[in-house]
């Protein structure tokens, strides 16, 4: 079976069973973090714990190295009938000395995980996510009060009885485009980018808006270029902070470019060979984003 192109994205294709029905069975919640096969993964400041290596794998420790002192943990999910969670360990001055993580750092997750044994960069996307969620929302947003924790923390309740509003962690949809007429593709850059450092276009989706139009109204205000067909190619998630990129494929009905100033500092169209080019490490004149990104994947997905 060919699994679909996106599970083979950095951040995708995660190999734990997410069990919602049991984040909400307290009994079996305190029977897993009591058991000595469960695993606790320590998220310091957002970072992950990684132990270098031939392949670098996140650092786990076990519910009995947890500090006593701090916020309860978040059900990753359930993998070989072993319990996984997230602990936020942020009020930790030095983790890997406090927790005995020896061999262990806490890298830039974008640095490492590319590198990462299969399926642990999902696992640490889903816990950043969640992690840096909790961290934002600690106030309910209907009335003010401190929310708690539910659900193994998947949800934040009101601690207000006369509200009792419940938030659930957020996912910021996103579109990220590459627009095609004819041999050419539209790229663009930021003026924070190093030269000659290109990408796909990208916005969030607004309001209201269908992915289609979020890509039509996206090419249009930031290169003044129209979209008429649009194909959805592929997903993958993106924590920085909560975001899900969706990959589209744009073709343009119309050539003139007019940048907007406030988005973007230019956007060029670029010729095949340009790009396959780029890909290759062989442009003096373009670079692209690393396999990381799925902007990266839509240009070598068209190059082909």
């Amino acid at each position: 079976m060919v699994r679909p192109v996106s599970e083979s994205y950095v951040f995708a294709g995660g190999l734990l069973e997410r069990v919602d029905f049991r984040r909400r069975d307290a009994e079996w919640i305190a029977a897993r973090l009591a058991d000595p096969a469960s695993r606790l993964l320590p998220v310091w400041r957002l970072a992950v714990p990684v132990r270098e290596g031939a392949a670098p794998e996140l650092t786990w420790i076990g519910c009995d190295r947890r500090p006593e002192q701090g916020p309860d943990p978040i059900l990753l999910g359930v993998r070989d009938d072993r319990a996984h969670f997230a602990l936020d360990v942020s009020a930790i001055a030095d983790p890997v000395a406090e927790l005995g993580l020896a061999g262990t750092t806490y890298p830039d997750l974008r640095a490492v995980a590319s590198r990462l044994v299969a399926g642990d960069a999902a696992i640490a996307a889903q816990a950043r996510h969640l992690v840096d969620w909790h961290a934002r929302h600690r106030f309910c947003s209907v009335c003010g009060q401190p929310s708690k924790v539910g659900d193994a923390g998947h949800v934040r309740r009101c601690s207000a009885s006369e509200c009792a509003a419940e938030h659930f962690p957020r996912t910021d949809p996103v579109v990220i485009m590459l627009v095609t007429r004819g041999d050419c593709c539209l790229l663009g850059r930021q003026p924070k980018w190093p030269h000659p450092f290109f990408s796909a276009l990208a916005g969030f989706v607004e309001p209201g808006e269908t992915l289609e139009e979020a890509v039509r109204r996206e090419v249009f205000e930031e290169a003044g270029v129209r979209v008429a067909e649009v194909r959805y190619h592929s997903s993958q998630p993106w924590p920085f902070p909560a975001s899900l990129m969706m990959g589209c494929m744009a073709e343009a009905s119309t050539e003139e470019i007019r940048v907007d100033a406030h988005e973007l500092e230019d956007a060029r169209w670029f010729t095949r060979d340009d790009a396959r080019a780029a890909l290759a490490g062989k442009n003096r004149d373009l670079a692209l984003p690393p396999p990381l990104a799925i902007a990266h994947q839509l240009v070598r997905a068209w190059v082909g």
